[in-house]
């Protein structure tokens, strides 16, 4: 990975959360696409070729949006994508954040509350992961039923307004029962084998040992990644619905664990994307 931006300084000026700082980075973006989303994208490590099947009307830097952290990883674009998708206007979001950059979790999902003010019910999130169950493959696509947040913080830690979502949000469900009913539907009827399982977000950046992985498999999960579970926090909170999908892009077995590199895991993004750019149009034409 290479930094092409530093990350954006503390701010001391109030929260960053803020109404006032939502609407202004709002404002930034209605100037350029006026039409209301009705959903919003995270695009992930190497899952570019959804970006190219959005009609676009406007791409909109993330410098050029006040408030906005900037991408620093190399295979994240940092572009606001506006226009349509499988018939619905949609934003997507060409790069996002992580913590390993340096980043507070309420900078990460700063994005997330624009989106939903700018009118977007329902957030669609995909990542590339590893995977932790010996039966699944690199390459499978993974439909998110859960998450374990292993990131040591969490976004809405602070003071909360309840402009903005409740206090202490429900998180029995936040990944949205009928998007993964109609999503393991599109991918049945496109003949697209579908995992589903739970994702663990740990903070990264580096790839986890053979006891972690031990460690993650006690605990429930069947991938694991570096992102998805802040953003996912805050749509919950701020009452959007979820769609969470993941390319499994590494073998993350303890007993045949082999080395990794960031190469290797976009390679198999690629590979696995048309897929799940069938699965995510599919899933938006029938919505």
């Amino acid at each position: 990975m290479s930094a092409s931006a530093a990350p954006t300084a503390p701010r001391t000026d109030g929260p960053l959360h803020s109404v006032e700082r939502i609407e202004r980075a709002v404002r930034a973006v209605r100037e350029r696409f006026a039409v209301t989303p009705r959903v919003a994208i995270v695009l992930g490590t190497g899952l570019g070729r959804l970006a190219q099947e959005i009609d676009v009307e406007t791409a909109i830097d993330y410098r050029d949006i006040p408030d906005f952290p900037l991408s620093t990883v190399e295979s994240h674009a940092g572009r606001l994508l506006c226009g349509t998708l499988g018939g619905h206007a949609v934003i997507a979001m060409q790069g996002r954040f992580h913590r390993y950059e340096g980043y507070s979790l309420q900078q990460v999902t700063f994005p997330v509350r624009v989106l939903r003010a700018l009118g977007a019910d329902t957030l669609f999130v995909s990542n590339a992961c590893g995977g932790m169950r010996p039966d699944w493959a690199p390459g499978d696509l993974m439909l998110i039923e859960d998450h374990l947040n292993l990131l040591g913080d969490n976004p809405l830690i602070g003071a909360n307004d309840d402009r903005l979502g409740a206090r202490f949000p429900d998180m029995s469900e936040p990944y949205d029962g009928e998007l993964r009913a109609l999503a393991h539907a599109v991918a049945s009827s496109l003949r697209i084998p579908l995992r589903e399982g739970v994702y663990a977000a740990v903070a990264g950046p580096n790839l986890e040992t053979r006891a972690e992985y031990a460690m993650l498999r006690r605990l429930g999960a069947d991938v694991v990644g570096m992102s998805t579970v802040p953003e996912v926090i805050v749509a919950v909170h701020a009452g959007m619905r979820v769609l969470g999908l993941s390319i499994i892009t590494d073998a993350c077995i303890p007993e045949t664990l082999e080395p990794a590199s960031l190469e290797q895991i976009i390679a198999v993004a690629n590979r696995a994307e048309p897929q799940l750019t069938a699965l995510v149009r599919g899933v938006l034409e029938r919505l």
